[in-house]
This record gives C-alpha cells, sequence and structure tokens, in this order.
C-alpha cells in the first residue's frame, strides 16, 4: 500500500467534476470535509469553477512528511478541479526555512493563501502583511498564532486533544491499565503536537498503574525518531507501549523495534496514512487515527475559491474555526479509510 503514488481510480476524476456540476451533489462534497449539511448547501451554492486561473500559494511543514505530501496532492487535485493554479513553499520541517519561504511567498500577489506552519508564532509577519494586503489566508491545521491575534480566514484543523487521548486510550487498554508508555513528540512549538501531548496527558492520569518513561521530542523527522529509539530500547529493558505523534515516526521506530526483537510493543501513531493503515490490518501497529490531510487542504482550496469568487467572509459565510474530525482506525474500517484517501475526500 503506497504512500506517495495519487488515486488509483482515474474515472473518479469524471466522478468529481459531474458532481461538482450539481449544488444536490456538491453539498455532498463539502459535507465530506466535515461541514454541517446546512452549511455545506450552502457552500456548494456559493462555489463554482473560476473562469479564469486563480493564483494561489501553499505551504506546509514539510513534504518529508507523508501526511503533508498527501496534502499538497491533495490541494492540486481541487485546484484542478476549481481552476486554481497552486505554487508551492516547502517548510521542509524547520521554522527558519518556512520563514523564508513565507518571507518568499509575501512578496508575490496571489488570490489566496493557505498555510500550515511548523510552529506557532513563526510566521505571523509575513502573513500579517499578506493579510494587510488584502489577501485571504486559510490556516490549516496549526495555528500560525492564536486566532485572537491574527485575522486569518479561517482555521480548518482536527481535534488534536481528541486525537491523542483516542490513540492512548486504546493503547493503554491494551496493556490492561498497567505498565511503561513511551510518548514520542513531534515539534514543541507546532500546536497540533501540543494538543496531542495534552491528550495524552489527560488519559494517562487516570492510570495510576502506568509510568510514562520519557516524552522526548523527534520533530517529525524519522531520523531523529530511530536515534532517539535506539536509546530508548537500550535504555529500558521493558516498554509496554509507545505513542507517536505521527504514523511516520511511529513506523520508523518499529523498525528500530524488529532489529532488536522488540515487537511485543505496542504502538500508536496519528494521522492514519496508508502506510500505517497496513501495519494496522497486519498488526505491527496497534491504532492510528486519522488527521484528514484531504479535508484539511482540499477544503483550504474550497474555501479560498469562495472567498475570491464570491466574497465570502470570515464568521460570516465560513467559520473562523473548523474542526475537520477523522475516526480511530481498525482494521474494521482500514479499507474504507484507505478508499476515502484515493479520493481525497478524508
Amino acid at each position: 500500500m503506497s504512500s506517495k503514488g495519487g488515486p488509483r481510480q482515474p474515472s473518479r476524476r469524471n466522478f468529481i467534476r459531474a458532481a461538482a456540476a450539481s449544488a444536490g451533489a456538491s453539498a455532498a462534497l463539502f459535507g465530506g470535509f466535515g461541514f454541517n449539511p446546512a452549511l455545506a448547501a450552502e457552500m456548494a451554492k456559493e462555489v463554482s469553477r473560476s473562469e479564469k486561473p486563480l493564483k494561489a500559494a501553499f505551504s506546509n511543514a514539510g513534504l518529508q512528511a507523508t501526511w503533508c505530501a498527501q496534502g499538497k496532492r491533495a490541494a492540486e487535485w481541487w485546484g484542478k478541479l476549481l481552476n486554481v493554479e497552486i505554487t508551492w513553499f516547502d517548510g521542509e520541517l524547520s521554522a527558519t526555512k518556512q520563514r523564508a519561504a513565507i518571507d518568499n511567498m509575501a512578496s508575490q500577489k496571489w488570490d489566496f493563501v493557505a498555510i500550515q506552519a511548523f510552529g506557532i508564532g513563526t510566521l505571523t509577519a509575513p502573513v500579517n502583511k499578506m493579510i494587510e494586503g488584502g489577501t485571504p489566508v486559510i490556516d490549516m491545521d496549526t495555528l500560525i498564532a492564536p486566532l485572537e491575534q491574527i485575522n486569518v480566514h479561517s482555521f480548518l484543523a482536527p481535534d488534536n486533544e481528541f486525537m491523542g487521548a483516542s490513540v492512548t486510550q486504546a493503547l493503554l487498554d491494551a496493556i490492561g491499565g498497567s505498565g511503561t508508555i513511551i510518548m514520542t513528540q513531534g515539534a514543541l512549538g507546532h500546536t497540533g503536537a501540543q494538543g496531542r501531548a495534552r491528550g495524552f496527558e489527560s488519559v494517562v492520569k487516570r492510570f495510576p498503574k502506568v509510568e510514562v518513561l520519557d516524552t522526548t521530542p523527534a520533530d517529525w523527522d524519522v531520523t531523529k525518531a530511530v536515534r532517539i529509539w535506539e536509546t530508548h530500547l537500550t535504555k529500558y529493558p521493558k516498554i509496554d507501549a509507545a505513542f507517536f505523534h505521527n504514523d511516520d515516526m511511529a513506523l520508523a521506530a518499529w523498525n528500530v523495534m524488529k532489529a532488536r526483537n522488540r515487537t511485543d510493543i505496542k504502538i500508536g501513531g496519528v494521522d492514519a496514512m496508508p502506510p500505517a493503515l497496513q501495519a494496522v490490518t497486519e498488526g505491527r501497529m496497534h491504532a492510528t487515527v486519522r488527521n484528514p490531510s484531504c479535508r484539511i487542504h482540499g477544503g483550504a482550496v474550497l474555501a479560498g475559491v469562495a472567498a475570491v469568487l464570491n466574497g465570502e467572509k470570515s464568521g460570516e459565510g465560513i467559520p473562523k474555526h473548523i474542526i475537520t474530525d477523522g475516526p480511530v482506525v481498525t482494521k474494521a474500517n482500514a479499507p474504507g479509510m484507505q478508499w476515502m484517501q484515493d479520493h481525497f475526500l478524508i
């Protein structure tokens, strides 16, 4: 099951284009992005394909991460559908490099912009420059700055505390509520990682027989995750469970566990990317939860088009904060989750 390939059903292109042509079918598509039915129906009326190409700039934390790479494919797919030319500014999993990229972005003219910040507060100045120039800026997945401090068009993000808590609960249930656990965090400045950590902590504190051995961050970097876990496996002879802030780090660590003959450790991740879906199906991962990359990135395209073509206003036509939900993944729902991802719907 590849994490790099695009959708596997070419006929889907004709289906989506046909669906987008009718308000009723479009409402169903918008509903797939997590909007309530009434709002979905309204957005379906408001959003249409632009007669002339719109120019949009996108950036997410770093295309080395499979979640970010999938989001790019989703944004480009919905961009083609709605006649939006997307230019990508890779964050490269570095606050410094992303800031340079966004400074470059802010020096150019765009119809709309969508950004997932690597760290909160790192991009405020160039983003404010674009907003003050009249460019709608959609915030994706993690806060660019607190919403009361920056006038973004909308913030599309999952409930990170729910994701962290639900996977942690599944892991602790699997070890009978007693034993040891490690949390490998993402980047500490990333508000999504902060929420996942709070979710983890909210569950662990209810289990007095569970000991947290370590919470070292790996910054979403699989190389760092491998290095950290080589140390963990040497230092701790007994690790019952491990929660990772994304699937990439979880699967990289699992390879280290396999090499050390420590595959008895129950592992859980976040994102429900295709390799993780396969790992859950095969039993290598105990659980993951879907952070809906396609809803978030595709939804940003839809929001930008509605803002430009129809003058949709923040807090009026579109909510200031949209929660893009995704379920916990089990063997039972993994195949359906894969299909939804193949079609850029979740």
